[in-house]
């Protein structure tokens, strides 16, 4: 295992999976305050035996495969979520598809298959809530009550709070449904973000002063529809800037559109991938009725946001680099 993190998948070889790692086993949908006390756990297990720490996460996310036609609000996809973990300070994840047969895997078979033979763990630390195996029969004190006949480690981590509220991607992705983005900041221990290409769009912010750079998010991305202060990168550079999310309906009332405005950039971004951290919300999405009056709000929106950013000075997501 090298330095730099690496992606386990189900046709990597097994002589190519470093034996006897501790793992971090969850979704970790967000990789929020919670999903940070199971990989810490096992950071510092791995510490203790010697041996790397890897992350155990499923794709697709469970719930797509047994819902698959219901809309799903992921807090991350697969790549940012593995960006995440690889900031965390794991050595790599093991993404395991989530399909038919995984599904209908019996957890002993889980734990001796996947977690024994094949990976050779040493250490295992889990959430408290975090179930596997068909029927969602494996639990953490399934865990717990084999450890000693594998000879392995588990650690179950507890829920975490934040004045006295569960912290849960299902609570993360309502905070951002209602635009409150200090209280998803403090669940995620970080900005929320959203990465994309920056595609052409109407050019109607040239003409009022606004150029943006504008991303086509998930169809079921369920961020509330307004302004935003936003942090911008790409690749190590970083920007500051404001953001609408939404429809437009001064002009179009068309499909969902991010549209970002980064301050003192000038530059042809499209094309270019960007990574876009939500730092705080400015107000609601409104219809104007003069193209004037759009614009005098527009100012104030910027002169907001900027003040919002100049509070939160360095505010971005730690993101590590993945192969």
């Amino acid at each position: 295992m090298t330095s730099r993190f690496a992606v386990i998948r189900d046709s990597t070889p097994k002589t190519a999976i470093p034996k006897g790692a501790v793992v971090a086993m969850g979704n970790f949908d967000g990789v929020h305050l919670g999903h940070r006390a199971v990989i810490r756990a096992a950071l510092e297990m791995a510490k203790r035996h010697g041996r790397p720490a890897l992350a155990v996460t499923f794709e697709p996310h469970p719930r797509r495969f047994f819902s698959p036609n219901t809309p799903q609000f992921r807090l991350s996809d697969e790549t940012a979520k593995l960006r995440l973990l690889a900031g965390a300070g794991l050595a790599g994840a093991v993404v395991m598809t989530f399909d038919k047969a995984r599904a209908g895997t019996p957890a002993q078979d889980f734990i001796h298959h996947d977690l024994i033979e094949r990976l050779g763990i040493s250490g295992i630390a889990v959430g408290y809530d975090f179930h596997f195996g068909k029927g969602r029969v494996g639990s953490p004190s399934l865990l717990a009550s084999e450890a000693p006949r594998l000879g392995i480690e588990v650690d179950v981590q507890p829920h975490v709070d934040i004045d006295e509220r569960p912290v849960s991607s299902s609570a993360i992705r309502m905070a951002l449904a209602e635009g409150e983005i200090a209280d998803a900041t403090a669940m995620l221990d970080g900005p929320w973000f959203v990465s994309g290409e920056v595609i052409h769009g109407e050019k109607r912010g040239r003409d009022l002063g606004y150029p943006t750079a504008n991303i086509k998010l998930d169809n079921n991305c369920g961020l509330k529809h307004g302004i935003y202060a936003v942090r911008v990168g790409r690749g190590d550079q970083r920007f500051d800037g404001v953001a609408s999310f939404g429809r437009r309906p001064t002009f179009d009332n068309g499909a969902p559109l991010l549209e970002v405005f980064l301050f003192d950039f000038t530059g042809d971004l499209y094309g270019a991938v960007l990574d876009v951290a939500f730092i705080a919300f400015i107000r609601d999405e409104l219809k104007f009725t003069d193209v004037d009056a759009l614009v005098r709000q527009m100012d104030d929106d910027s002169a907001r946001a900027r003040a919002a950013l100049a509070a939160a000075p360095g505010a971005f997501p730690k993101l590590g680099e993945i192969d």
